[in-house]
């Protein structure tokens, strides 16, 4: 498929009443076709993996086109400067646009635990949230990485808990909730960070803390940590 194929198909599975409720997330109207998810994942499992085709649709601007490309990507070809690139865009404002990108893509790339280290110092909003979101995606899904990689990102997330921007401290909370759901040192070393946090004179940290600590030393999480 080209990218003429791909946007006839996006016409074709357009839904007006979808984009009407995204428009509620700050979606530009003329910049969404208002798809579903799966009919995404089952388009991008009919392209395969494409690098250049995902750069021409990442380019195009458009929510659809833009997760396909997520989607789609080869992450062995993914370049760091294509991941500034890609998290600068003008498009790139919105959360659902910085999860899918770091569920689909950036944790597979040989940048993804370097980058929210980055990413973390930059005061742009969603790029903050990218930071934010990629340790979350590494924590839940990374099977193979070592307890000091999230350990290190646990001073990063005390850092920034002070961000009261919606999107950024609901990011900060979920990496350190999935940080302390992957096995029992982080969950201890996560609640530890989580009370730290509980003492800093910010609205935005109490809430990341207390939700955080309510879920961690939660029956059902202890409980499955325990049978690990």
């Amino acid at each position: 498929m080209n990218v003429e194929d791909i946007l006839a198909e996006f016409e074709q599975y357009s839904n007006p009443k979808n984009i009407e409720g995204m428009q509620r997330f700050g979606i530009d109207p003329e910049k969404v076709y208002g798809i579903k998810i799966p009919i995404l994942r089952k388009m991008a499992k009919k392209i395969k993996k494409n690098h250049e085709l995902a750069q021409e649709l990442w380019e195009l601007g458009y929510r659809e086109s833009m997760i396909l490309a997520s989607m789609i990507d080869d992450p062995s070809q993914v370049s760091s400067n294509q991941m500034n690139e890609w998290i600068l865009s003008p498009y790139f404002s919105y959360w659902e646009i910085v999860d899918q990108t770091c569920m689909n893509l950036f944790y597979l790339t040989d940048f993804a635990f370097e980058k929210p280290v980055e990413w973390s110092k930059r005061d742009e909003e969603f790029v903050k949230r990218a930071a934010f979101s990629l340790i979350a995606v590494l924590a839940w899904k990374d099977k193979n990485a070592v307890d000091k990689e999230f350990i290190e990102f646990l001073q990063i997330i005390k850092r920034e808990s002070t961000d009261e921007r919606n999107d950024v401290k609901k990011a900060v909370n979920w990496a350190l909730r999935q940080i302390g759901k992957r096995n029992l040192l982080l969950n201890s070393k996560a609640l530890e960070i989580a009370r730290e946090i509980q003492n800093i004179n910010s609205k935005s940290a109490k809430w990341i803390s207390r939700n955080a600590i309510n879920e961690l030393e939660s029956e059902a999480v202890l409980n499955r940590l325990n049978d690990k």
